[in-house]
Order: structure tokens, then C-alpha cells, then sequence
């Protein structure tokens, strides 16, 4: 479902990937993991054609539909579960055009609403509003009617009704309860289609995907499971990556021992030099840099402080130094 191919891609002062590749199954449900700002919402934005790459290639089959979920849907004066139904675009084009059709046309019409089993499709809006915590009276309300956080459910559950081939989805449970994120879990892990999914939910990528796309050092790297099993393999991965390294520079070293000690050495020339080849051949084992986090705590002053506390002006973030059209931070603290 996707490909990517040597991915570069450098923006803002600061490069996000170099050289990437990875092949996603299809379907799979794949979690997009990372420390934060590494560039998952990134990749996002380049598979969506939002953003370009430097070099490399995102390769989607052309019939694919890809689909994310907006921030929140619009408070239109539209009924709950017509806007949900209106999400399936095939299913509401033809309903639309059964009503003036030709005679002749009706039939290839009814043939396809029968492939979609478009006759299910309220039925099947109205299970997935259920389990995000919509009521059956909720069906018939006017979007205009719901607050922000309940239309950005409603823009989730659009998303999840119209099925999409490659279904992105950024911090889906962010605006769920407990029983919603459960409902969630269990949808995902029986989605029909291949998902990429950004979660700080550990539960979520644990019970609901297939593989693990780990972001880290401008590269891409898939591990099968969820969350628990990619960091068991990534541990597994580093301790033989480290004692490789261990091995291999132990061995370097002892050859180099015999090249000093005998390179002057007539009798030992010939040896000498097959370990000097030895040496070229050994490609050096790169060690996986851990990226940690250092909390950082700020005491509370033993009286009230009027503001500002702390005020930023023209803050960009990167390695930018200041220019006229870049000016240099101003910072005040209260």
C-alpha cells in the first residue's frame, strides 16, 4: 500500500530524513512512533502531498484513497448522520444520480449500490457515532448543535465510515473518554484497510496494530507487533548492535598490534599485509545514539509574580542565525 524510497527531506533549518525507506504490508495497521518533533506529523504531510520531498519518492497505487481526519468538522446546519453518510462520496454520488438517471443508466446504478451494500450504511454510521459515544437521538441534531470536541468524534467516525485505503490518523483518542478509546482499539484492530496511525495511547499500539514504524535519526525502521514488542526488539537490536561493535573493535585492535609489530619485519611482511587488507575490510559498526529527555523544574518563588512570566517575540525554532528578515529572540521574565 506504501512505499517509500530513499526519502530526503530537509525544511526549517534542520533535516527531518535522509535517505528513509519502508515497505508497509497491505493491509496493516501501522503505528508511527518517535521522540517528539523527529517528524512523524511530517511524513504525514508528505504522504498527503502537503509538503515535497527533497529527493526519494512516496509511492501510493494511483486508485488508492487516502484519507486523515480533519481537526474538527464543520457546525452546518446538516443532521449528525447525514453528514456521516455524506462521507462515503461513491454512495452519496449515486444516490444523488438515481434521482434524474435514465432509465437505462438505473440499473448499473442499483447494481453498484448493491456492491457497496449501500442499503447498511446508516445502520453502519450509526454503530461507529454509537461507540464514540453519540445517542440515538444525537442522529437527527444539526451539527451547529455540537461543541468543537464533539465534531472533531464526528470528523473521526467520517473518516472510519468512508473506509479508506490508507487511513492517517493523528492523536485519534485525544478528544475520547475511556469508553470511546476502548471502542477505538477494537475498530482499528479489525479495520478492513491499511492505517498509519501517531498515538502517545500505549494501549492503542499495543492492541490495535500489526507493525511499529520507528522514525529515528532521519530513518525509518519497521518492526512487527505493537508498542511493547518494538521496544523488546529494539533492546535486542542495540545489545547485539553494541556487542558486534565490541567484537569487531577487539579484533581491529589485535590486528593492529600485529601490523606495528611486525610490519618491518621481512619474515613477517606477507602476514602483515594480509591484515593491513584485513583492516580496509572492516566497515565500522554505527552505534544507535539514544535520544533521552532531561526534565528540567522550575521552583515556585516563594510570593505571587506578576506577569510577564515569559514572553517570546519572532521565535523561530532551528539552527537560524539572526538576520534582518530573522530577527534574534527577545525574551522578557517576569
Amino acid at each position: 500500500m506504501l512505499q517509500i524510497e530513499n526519502l530526503v527531506f530537509n525544511a526549517w533549518g534542520r533535516q527531518f530524513f535522509n535517505r528513509a525507506s519502508a515497505n508497509l504490508p497491505n493491509p496493516s495497521k501501522v503505528s508511527l512512533v518517535g521522540r517528539n518533533g523527529v517528524g512523524k506529523s511530517t511524513l504525514f504531510k508528505l504522504i498527503k502531498g502537503e509538503l515535497q520531498p527533497d529527493s526519494g519518492e512516496i509511492v501510493i497505487p494511483r486508485a488508492a484513497r487516502v484519507a486523515t481526519v480533519d481537526q474538527e468538522h464543520p457546525a452546518t446546519p446538516i443532521s449528525l448522520i447525514d453528514t456521516i453518510l455524506a462521507a462515503d462520496t461513491e454512495r452519496a454520488a449515486l444516490m444523488a444520480e438515481l434521482e434524474t438517471a435514465d432509465p437505462e443508466r438505473m440499473g448499473d446504478i442499483w447494481m453498484r449500490l448493491i456492491e457497496i451494500d449501500a442499503d447498511s450504511a446508516p445502520s453502519r454510521a450509526a454503530e461507529i457515532l454509537n461507540g464514540l459515544g453519540f445517542s440515538t437521538a444525537d442522529l437527527d441534531r444539526p451539527m451547529a448543535e455540537f461543541s468543537g470536541g464533539w465534531r472533531m468524534r464526528v470528523a473521526l467516525a467520517a473518516a472510519l465510515f468512508a473506509e479508506p485505503d490508507l487511513l492517517l490518523l493523528d492523536e485519534p483518542t485525544n478528544y475520547l473518554d475511556l469508553e470511546g478509546a476502548l471502542w477505538l482499539e477494537a475498530r482499528l484492530a479489525r479495520y478492513p484497510h491499511s492505517a498509519l496511525i501517531i498515538s502517545h495511547d500505549r494501549e492503542l499500539l499495543n492492541n490495535s496494530v500489526d507493525f511499529t514504524l520507528h522514525v529515528t535519526e532521519g530513518k525509518l525502521e519497521l518492526y512487527t507487533g505493537g508498542y511493547d514488542d518494538f521496544e523488546r526488539q529494539r533492546a535486542e537490536k542495540i545489545r547485539l548492535q553494541s556487542a558486534t561493535r565490541a567484537k569487531q573493535e577487539a579484533e581491529r585492535a589485535h590486528l593492529q598490534s600485529f601490523v606495528d609489530r611486525f610490519k618491518a619485519s621481512a619474515a613477517k611482511a606477507a602476514q602483515a599485509q594480509s591484515r593491513v587488507k584485513r583492516l580496509a575490510k572492516l566497515t565500522p559498526i554505527e552505534t544507535t545514539i539514544e535520544a533521552s529527555v532531561s526534565p528540567f523544574l522550575l521552583p515556585s518563588p516563594a510570593r505571587p509574580i506578576g506577569p510577564p512570566r515569559l514572553r517570546l517575540e519572532n521565535l523561530e525554532v532551528g539552527n537560524c542565525a539572526p538576520t534582518p528578515h530573522r530577527p534574534a529572540v527577545k525574551q522578557t521574565l517576569g
